[in-house]
Protein backbone atom coordinates (compact mmCIF):
# COMPACT_ATOMS: atom_id res chain seq x y z
CA UNK A 1 0.00 0.00 0.00
CA UNK A 2 0.94 3.08 -0.81
CA UNK A 3 0.95 5.99 1.84
CA UNK A 4 0.31 9.64 0.95
CA UNK A 5 1.05 12.97 3.04
CA UNK A 6 -0.12 15.97 1.89
CA UNK A 7 1.43 19.83 3.10
CA UNK A 8 1.35 23.10 2.02
CA UNK A 9 -2.38 24.35 2.43
CA UNK A 10 -3.06 27.49 4.19
CA UNK A 11 -4.88 30.41 4.09
CA UNK A 12 -3.90 33.25 1.67
CA UNK A 13 -5.90 36.13 0.12
CA UNK A 14 -7.43 36.22 -3.49
CA UNK A 15 -4.50 36.83 -5.91
CA UNK A 16 -1.77 34.88 -3.88
CA UNK A 17 -0.46 31.47 -4.30
CA UNK A 18 0.39 28.54 -2.55
CA UNK A 19 2.29 25.32 -3.53
CA UNK A 20 1.11 22.24 -2.17
CA UNK A 21 3.26 18.84 -1.78
CA UNK A 22 2.85 15.34 -1.51
CA UNK A 23 4.94 12.93 -0.42
CA UNK A 24 4.77 9.22 -1.29
CA UNK A 25 6.07 5.96 0.09
CA UNK A 26 5.10 2.65 0.10
CA UNK A 27 5.39 1.69 -3.45
CA UNK A 28 7.92 2.48 -6.46
CA UNK A 29 6.67 6.35 -6.97
CA UNK A 30 7.46 5.99 -10.55
CA UNK A 31 5.44 3.48 -11.35
CA UNK A 32 2.47 5.36 -10.36
CA UNK A 33 0.38 8.25 -11.89
CA UNK A 34 -0.71 11.05 -9.54
CA UNK A 35 -3.36 12.93 -9.00
CA UNK A 36 -4.60 15.98 -7.03
CA UNK A 37 -8.56 16.56 -6.47
CA UNK A 38 -10.15 18.63 -4.15
CA UNK A 39 -13.81 19.03 -2.22
CA UNK A 40 -15.49 21.73 -1.00
CA UNK A 41 -17.79 21.57 1.64
CA UNK A 42 -21.20 20.71 0.59
CA UNK A 43 -19.89 19.43 -2.40
CA UNK A 44 -18.61 15.91 -4.19
CA UNK A 45 -14.71 15.65 -4.87
CA UNK A 46 -13.67 16.84 -7.93
CA UNK A 47 -10.41 16.67 -10.33
CA UNK A 48 -8.04 19.14 -10.15
CA UNK A 49 -4.74 17.94 -12.01
CA UNK A 50 -2.94 14.79 -13.16
CA UNK A 51 0.20 13.78 -13.91
CA UNK A 52 1.49 10.79 -15.36
CA UNK A 53 4.29 8.67 -14.35
CA UNK A 54 7.50 9.88 -16.42
CA UNK A 55 5.76 13.50 -16.37
CA UNK A 56 4.91 13.71 -20.34
CA UNK A 57 1.17 13.68 -19.80
CA UNK A 58 -1.02 16.50 -17.59
CA UNK A 59 -4.55 16.78 -17.23
CA UNK A 60 -6.12 19.96 -15.70
CA UNK A 61 -10.19 20.26 -14.58
CA UNK A 62 -10.49 23.78 -17.01
CA UNK A 63 -11.02 26.25 -14.18
CA UNK A 64 -7.45 26.33 -13.21
CA UNK A 65 -6.25 26.12 -15.96
CA UNK A 66 -3.56 29.19 -16.39
CA UNK A 67 -3.18 29.21 -12.35
CA UNK A 68 -2.20 25.75 -11.03
CA UNK A 69 0.23 23.73 -12.42
CA UNK A 70 1.27 20.11 -11.26
CA UNK A 71 4.77 18.23 -11.29
CA UNK A 72 6.13 15.74 -9.87
CA UNK A 73 10.09 14.59 -8.37
CA UNK A 74 10.48 10.94 -8.76
CA UNK A 75 13.78 11.06 -7.04
CA UNK A 76 12.51 12.13 -3.90
CA UNK A 77 8.84 10.27 -4.27
CA UNK A 78 6.77 14.38 -4.67
CA UNK A 79 4.61 15.21 -6.46
CA UNK A 80 3.66 19.12 -5.87
CA UNK A 81 0.53 21.40 -6.99
CA UNK A 82 1.72 25.50 -7.68
CA UNK A 83 -1.38 27.47 -7.23
CA UNK A 84 -0.76 30.88 -8.38
CA UNK A 85 -3.63 33.65 -8.59
CA UNK A 86 -5.69 31.95 -6.41
CA UNK A 87 -9.70 32.40 -6.02
CA UNK A 88 -12.08 32.33 -3.19
CA UNK A 89 -13.56 29.28 -5.02
CA UNK A 90 -10.86 27.56 -4.75
CA UNK A 91 -11.35 27.16 -1.00
CA UNK A 92 -11.44 23.40 -0.28
CA UNK A 93 -9.61 19.78 1.41
CA UNK A 94 -6.79 19.13 -1.26
CA UNK A 95 -6.03 15.93 -1.57
CA UNK A 96 -3.17 13.99 -3.69
CA UNK A 97 -4.29 10.54 -4.89
CA UNK A 98 -2.77 7.45 -7.06
CA UNK A 99 -3.52 5.58 -9.92
CA UNK A 100 -1.77 2.33 -10.09
CA UNK A 101 -3.82 1.09 -13.34
CA UNK A 102 -1.56 0.32 -16.27
CA UNK A 103 -3.12 2.60 -18.59
CA UNK A 104 -2.88 6.60 -19.11
CA UNK A 105 -3.26 8.38 -16.36
CA UNK A 106 -7.26 9.23 -15.44
CA UNK A 107 -8.88 12.38 -14.84
CA UNK A 108 -11.83 10.87 -12.55
CA UNK A 109 -11.99 9.44 -8.64
CA UNK A 110 -12.47 6.29 -9.73
CA UNK A 111 -9.36 6.26 -11.27
CA UNK A 112 -7.78 6.57 -8.32
CA UNK A 113 -7.16 4.65 -5.05
CA UNK A 114 -5.05 5.77 -2.75
CA UNK A 115 -5.63 9.03 -0.96
CA UNK A 116 -3.64 11.34 1.32
CA UNK A 117 -5.62 12.72 4.26
CA UNK A 118 -6.01 16.27 2.54
CA UNK A 119 -4.67 19.61 3.15
CA UNK A 120 -7.35 22.69 3.80
CA UNK A 121 -6.70 25.52 1.55
CA UNK A 122 -8.80 28.86 2.24
CA UNK A 123 -8.88 31.66 0.35
CA UNK A 124 -10.32 34.98 1.59
CA UNK A 125 -11.50 37.83 -0.72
Amino acid sequence: QVQLVESGGGLVQAGNSLRLSCAASGRTFSNLHMGWFRQAPGKEREFVASISRSGGTIYYTDSVKGRFTISRDNTTNTVYLQMNSLKPEDTAVYYCAVDSRWLPVGRTVADFGSWGQGTQVTVSS
